[in-house]
C-alpha cells in the first residue's frame, strides 16, 4: 500500500504523477489521499445542487435568460467530464524487491559472505469507479502468495469514509510505528500493520481530531476453520492457536484457534504550533476467540502513541499491551510468512523511534531518511526474556527505486535469530539491504 469539482478535478488529476505507495513517503501519502478525497466528496455534493438546479428548471417556463441556460448546460457537462474521469480511475501499480542479509546467527550464511535473494514480487489496484473506491495489494513470494488488502471504499460524507474487506486495523502510530524494513517488535504480535476481514469507518481529520472505528469478522484467511492450505501463509501476524505445554515453540499449533468479532478504535488529536506537527493517540482493541466449534476465550489491547515531526525530523513514541485469556494457556501460536511462531499471552511493549529526513541530489538520488527504531517487548507472562530489538539504518529514494539499508541487533527476535517466546541472552545482528523498484 489520493478536487474542487469539474475541470479542476480533470486538471488534478493530469498534473499530478501516480501516486504509488512507497513506504517512507507514508505521510505525504496519506496527506494527499486526504486532500483528494475531500475534494471529491466536494465533487459528489456539486452533483446533487446541479442535480437539484435541473429538476427546478425543468419546472419553470422557457423564458430563463440564455445566459441562465449556458451556465446550466455548463456545470452539467463539467459534471459529466468529471464523472467519466472518476469512472476510469484505477491505477496498476507494484514492486519488484531484492534482499542482502548478513547474519551472525547462521553459520553458512557467514561463511558465503551474506545470501542475496529475491524478495517479493507485488501488484496494487488503487482508484475509484462511480463513487466506490478500490485498494487492493498481492504479493508473490518463492514459497507463497497473500492478500496484503482488499477493501472498496465509499466517501459518504466529506469527513467519513467506510472500507469493507481486508483492511488495515487501527492501532497505534499510523500507518507505521517503525521506519525500518524490519517494522517493531509489535509486528511480530500482530499490533503494527495487520490487515483482517471486517469494516472500517475512517473520521478524515478535521477540526484537529480524527477517529477510526472498525469491527472485523475474523482474520483475513477466514478465521479458524478458513479454507486454507496453511494458517501460516498470511502477510500480517495473528493467533492461530494454544501452545500447549512442552509443544516446539516453531511447530503447527495442536490446539487451533482464532480470533472473531473484533472490535477496534483509534483516536487521533493534532497539534501544531510553529514548524511542530504532533498527533497524539490512543488504541484499543477487543475481540473473542474461537476453537472452531466453541468459545475458546478473549482477547484485548490497548496503546498511547505519539507522533511528532519538527521540521526534518520525526519522533514516534508508543506503550501498548496485551492480553489473550484462554483458560491457563500462557502461550499463543501466532503465524505468518510461512512459519509459526509464538508469544506470551500478556506482555507490555514500548518503542522510542527517531528519523531524519535529508533532501540530497545525487544523481537520481533524491532522499535520505536516517532512524534508529528501538522497540522492548518485557513482563511476559510466560516468564520467557525481554524481546528487544534496535534498527539504525537509513532510507535511500531515487526515481522508482527505494532501498532500506539496516543494521540490526536483537534478542529474541523472529528473523534476527530468535522468537518472541525465546530465552536467549545473546544479541544476535543481521546487516540487511533490501532493494526494491516500485512502479
Amino acid at each position: 500500500m489520493q478536487t474542487q469539482p469539474g475541470v479542476l478535478l480533470g486538471a488534478v488529476l493530469l498534473l499530478c504523477p501516480p501516486v504509488h505507495a512507497q513506504p517512507q513517503d507514508s505521510e505525504k501519502l496519506t496527506q494527499l489521499q486526504h486532500q483528494i478525497t475531500e475534494l471529491k466528496a466536494q465533487l459528489h455534493l456539486l452533483e446533487q445542487q446541479i442535480q437539484h438546479t435541473k429538476a427546478q428548471t425543468a419546472g419553470q417556463d422557457q423564458t430563463a435568460t440564455p445566459g441562465a441556460a449556458s451556465v446550466q448546460e455548463n456545470s452539467t457537462s463539467v459534471a459529466e467530464a468529471a464523472e467519466n474521469q472518476a469512472q476510469d480511475g484505477i491505477v496498476i501499480g507494484g514492486a519488484v524487491r531484492t534482499n542482502f542479509s548478513h547474519t551472525s546467527y547462521n553459520e553458512g550464511n557467514k561463511s558465503r559472505g551474506g545470501d542475496f535473494d529475491f524478495d517479493i514480487f507485488r501488484l496494487n489496484l488503487n482508484g475509484s469507479i462511480g463513487d466506490v473506491l478500490l485498494n487492493s495489494e498481492i504479493r508473490f513470494f518463492d514459497y507463497m502468495t497473500v492478500l496484503k488488502s482488499a477493501w472498496v471504499g465509499y466517501q459518504f460524507s466529506p469527513d467519513w469514509q467506510v472500507q469493507a474487506g481486508i483492511t488495515q486495523v487501527p492501532f497505534g502510530n499510523w500507518p507505521y510505528n517503525s521506519h525500518n524494513y524490519f517494522f517493531s517488535p509489535n509486528y511480530y504480535l500482530g499490533l503494527e500493520d495487520d490487515h483482517d476481514l471486517g469494516v472500517l469507518f475512517k473520521r478524515q481529520l478535521a477540526d484537529n481530531w480524527q477517529l477510526d472505528l472498525g469491527f472485523f469478522k475474523n482474520d483475513e484467511l477466514g478465521g479458524v476453520d478458513g479454507y486454507v492450505s496453511s494458517r501460516a501463509d498470511r502477510y500480517s501476524y495473528d493467533v492461530v492457536g494454544i501452545r500447549a505445554a512442552g509443544e516446539d515453540i516453531y511447530a503447527e499449533p495442536g490446539s487451533a484457534i482464532g480470533e472473531y468479532n473484533s472490535m477496534a478504535a483509534r483516536y487521533g488529536y493534532h497539534l501544531q504550533h510553529g514548524d511542530w506537527r504532533t498527533e497524539l493517540g490512543w488504541s484499543a482493541l477487543y475481540g473473542g476467540l474461537h476453537d472452531g466449534q466453541h468459545k475458546a476465550g478473549h482477547y484485548s489491547a490497548y496503546a498511547l502513541h505519539l507522533n511528532s515531526h519538527y521540521q526534518r525530523w520525526n519522533l514516534q513514541l508508543q506503550h501498548t499491551r496485551y492480553n489473550y485469556s484462554v483458560g491457563d494457556a500462557v502461550q499463543m501460536a501466532v503465524g505468518a510468512y510461512g512459519f509459526y511462531d509464538s508469544i506470551a499471552t500478556d506482555a507490555n511493549s514500548s518503542n522510542l523511534n527517531l528519523a531524519y529526513s535529508l533532501p540530497v541530489q545525487w544523481g537520481p538520488i533524491s532522499n535520505l531518511q536516517f532512524y534508529n527504531d528501538f522497540g522492548l517487548v518485557y513482563d511476559k507472562s510466560d516468564g520467557s526474556a525481554n524481546t528487544m530489538m534496535n534498527v539504525t539504518g537509513v532510507a535511500v529514494t531515487a526515481g522508482g527505486l527505494f532501498a532500506y539499508i539496516d543494521l540490526v541487533h536483537a534478542r529474541n527476535q523472529p528473523f534476527i535469530g530468535g522468537s518472541v517466546a525465546g530465552n536467549s541472552d545473546d544479541t544476535e545482528r543481521r546487516f540487511n539491504i533490501n532493494l526494491g523498484y516500485y512502479f
